[in-house]
């Protein structure tokens, strides 16, 4: 099974990204059921192995409408 993109997930500025600590921007559920979080940097450098390990990724409201627009020029 490959990792899936789930709906959105609210997300406050109290949620940290589990790797550096900034500003969480979604949260991976893998298989197991445990949850990481992920800034918006982190997230771009994970998300490939993240859906290859069958993980659920939720974006928050706010990076799922940067992300459906694609990256700035």
């Amino acid at each position: 099974m490959v990792g899936t993109l789930e709906a959105e997930v609210a997300l406050d500025a109290s949620d940290r990204c589990d790797r550096c600590g900034a500003q969480a921007v979604a949260r991976a559920t893998m298989a197991s059921g445990s949850h990481l979080l992920f800034c918006g940097h982190h997230l771009r450098a994970h998300e490939a192995g993240l859906q290859a390990a069958s993980a659920r990724i939720a974006r928050a409201a706010a990076e799922s409408a940067r992300h459906a627009r694609g990256p700035a020029e």
